[in-house]
């Protein structure tokens, strides 16, 4: 073994043709935080319902009516090859659900092609890097070649219907692309939080049973190095089943190489920038993502294809109250399921800009989030109760320092948020936010602590988990605790 690979070698580096300005992107916003939800604008479907004529209308209707709120809703909010005979099939009790049956799409069309057919240049993703002011940006168009190149990768590797690629990856163009490939092959991916030990990433692998993994020389984050490619080396002593490991160079030093070791640029100006998707089930599985097993032995859960990528981009263009021309930031990782969500799925589907955010909350300094607000313009910030609480502690002005005005949405994820920490986000991040925009909090906080929180969501029940199921309240006041979840 050798250390060979040096990014300064490909002549050809894809990033290259990424432009760090930013076409099509949205002028300053100063009309402020908006109260109103307007139902029109984010549901045009309500149109059709009903005695629909707020949101308290929509969402009962969504509950009472069930099968004709998503039908509808899935009708015209994604692109079916093949049309869906029965909305949904579920019994809880039974653990028989299943969703948009007969039907059949590729994820990747309704995510890359559909929109590129409209709007090519529009800017899909913005790659904010570990060092602030070195974004770059990536358009439609050219996330269909990323896409389309590794999904010819994966198939001259051997990758096929059903498979499962491992991607340890930071968040970058090139990891949604591999997330989108799969998808648009028939593959499925895992994901792994690219900070995770050899130990864990070597489970992950086995549970899979992935034949390629994808992974950068290194990673950066917070002004560190990461050693992604020896960790996954290390993994890799343990998984026999892997035969290709696809490495994409983050970084100008060289990595140690084996003859199972390809370089992701090179391999991929070799394929072509057409790949022909695949009609997939609806019920097909989209993408295997492991628990964090902070309460016990990791689960790999299974994500299909329709009904959840329905429910992803719905709620965000509604809950977060998403129009053409605003930019996401949700800055979770990519690894974990709120990425997944919000940071790739959601947003694409819907046609939208989001932030992939590679670093950290206090890099160079505690006002890296609000000054990434500042310079990207971002409309939707979403981010989780931890860093809030972290920037909590270094005071007001590092957010007050920075222009917010874009701002209109703060989301909070991931795990219930104390009321001093909902209180400054809102009152100095959001600054008029709780009287005039909106404030998204998930799980059981929603209106208790909270009253500008969101209410349920569409289609959304509020469980309490006991010997049978019981239906609750939209706010459970006094309701708090393991035994509270939502299905």
């Amino acid at each position: 073994m050798t250390p060979i690979w040096r990014s300064r070698l490909l002549k050809y580096s894809l990033y290259a043709k990424f432009s760090n300005s930013s076409p099509q992107r949205l002028p300053k916003c100063n009309q402020g935080l908006r109260r109103s939800y307007n139902i029109a604008a984010c549901m045009p479907e309500a149109a059709e319902f009903q005695g629909v004529g707020d949101y308290k209308g929509l969402y009962e209707f969504s509950i009472n009516q069930s099968d004709t709120f998503w039908g509808t809703v899935g009708r015209q909010r994604l692109s079916w090859i093949t049309p869906f005979h029965t909305v949904q099939n579920c019994d809880l009790i039974k653990g028989k659900i299943k969703w948009f049956e007969g039907g059949q799409l590729n994820v990747s069309v309704n995510c890359i092609d559909r929109h590129v057919r409209t709007c090519p240049e529009r800017v899909a993703l913005i790659w904010e890097r570990d060092e602030p002011g070195t974004e770059i940006t990536v358009t439609y168009r050219q996330l269909l070649e990323l896409t389309c190149r590794l999904g010819n990768l994966f198939r001259r590797l051997g990758v096929r219907r059903g498979d499962c690629v491992t991607l340890y990856l930071p968040p970058c163009p090139l990891a949604v692309a591999a997330m989108l490939a799969c998808a648009r092959i028939g593959a499925v991916h895992s994901a792994v939080f690219a900070g995770f030990s050899a130990e864990a990433l070597a489970e992950r692998i086995r549970g899979a049973r992935s034949r390629i993994v994808v992974t950068a020389n290194q990673g950066l984050r917070g002004g560190r190095v990461l050693e992604l490619k020896a960790t996954v080396d290390q993994a890799l002593l343990s998984c026999p089943s892997v035969q290709h490991v696809l490495v994409t160079m983050r970084t100008e030093n060289p990595v140690t190489v084996t003859d199972r070791d390809l370089v992701l640029e090179q391999e991929m100006m070799k394929e072509d920038a057409s790949c022909e998707p695949v009609a997939m089930d609806s019920e097909d599985v989209l993408f295997l993502l492991y628990t964090s097993g902070s309460t016990g032995k990791p689960k790999g859960l299974v994500h299909t294809q329709a009904g959840y990528l329905l429910y992803a981009a719905l709620t965000h263009r509604c809950v977060f109250d998403y129009h053409d021309g605003d930019v996401f930031g949700c800055v979770a990782d990519i690894g974990w399921i709120t990425g997944h969500s919000y940071v790739v799925y959601g947003p694409l589907c819907n046609g939208g800009t989001t932030v992939l955010f590679e670093s950290t909350p206090v890099y160079p300094d505690p006002g890296r989030y609000w000054e990434t607000v500042e310079r990207l313009r971002i409309s939707q910030f979403y981010g989780a109760p931890t860093a809030i609480r972290l920037l909590l502690k270094y005071g007001d002005q590092w957010v007050k320092k920075y222009d917010r005005s874009s701002l209109k949405t703060l989301g909070s994820v991931g795990e219930p948020i104390n009321t001093e920490a909902w209180d400054w986000y809102s009152r100095v991040v959001g600054e008029a936010l709780p009287c005039c925009g909106h404030l998204v909090a998930d799980r059981d906080r929603r209106g208790v602590h909270c009253p500008q929180a969101s209410g349920p969501r569409c289609g959304d029940h509020p469980w309490l988990r006991h010997e049978a199921v019981l239906r609750c309240p939209a706010c459970a006041h006094g309701r708090q605790g393991e035994d509270v979840d939502r299905y």
